[in-house]
């Protein structure tokens, strides 16, 4: 069941993770899936400095086989250590929105997922994650390869638990 909520002249279309199956939350999720070309906007938020919400922009990998989001980036920095003192995050995807034909107003999807981040220590896992992740930008293989050995033994490979997700079509009239 949909449930439509009014506020602000803001329609949204609610979908609460316990009245639908994860397959539903799975088709949101990737019909708002970024394209090769980057089109969809995505945002890790973690607890940073004085539990003030931090959010940054991050390439991801969704792997069906485990149900978790991958993420990579350096060993170090603000990120990591906000990750390491909270490991409560929120991962957003939205798509660029849309206009219905004769309407000036822009709706536009959204997925939110809730979870717990667990750093991944496996360089085979780490590095097979990073081909996976480099195959939605690019095929070309021999890029690839040198990449992963290059940046490969300086990242770090975690990854986003789900334990609520939730998506919503908002249109803004």
């Amino acid at each position: 069941m949909f449930v439509c909520l009014y506020s602000f002249s803001i329609h949204i279309l609610y979908h609460d993770m316990f009245m639908f199956p994860i397959s539903t939350y799975i088709f949101l999720f990737f019909a708002i899936h970024p394209t090769p070309k980057g089109v969809g906007f995505r945002t890790v938020f973690v607890i940073g400095d004085d539990e003030y919400p931090y959010g940054m922009p991050m390439n991801h990998f969704y792997c069906e086989e485990d149900g978790k989001i991958y993420f990579h980036g350096s060993k170090m920095g603000h990120k990591i250590d906000a990750m390491k003192r909270h490991n409560k995050a929120s991962f957003c995807v939205y798509d660029e929105g849309f206009k219905r034909e004769g309407e000036w107003a822009l709706n536009i999807k959204s997925v939110i997922v809730f979870g717990k981040i667990e750093f991944i220590e496996d360089r085979e896992t780490t590095y097979k994650i990073a081909e996976m992740l480099s195959h939605k930008f690019t095929s070309d293989e021999d890029y690839i390869q040198h990449e992963i050995q290059h940046s490969g033994p300086g990242t770090l490979l975690f990854a986003l638990v789900p334990e609520h997700m939730s998506g919503k079509i908002v249109n803004e009239s």
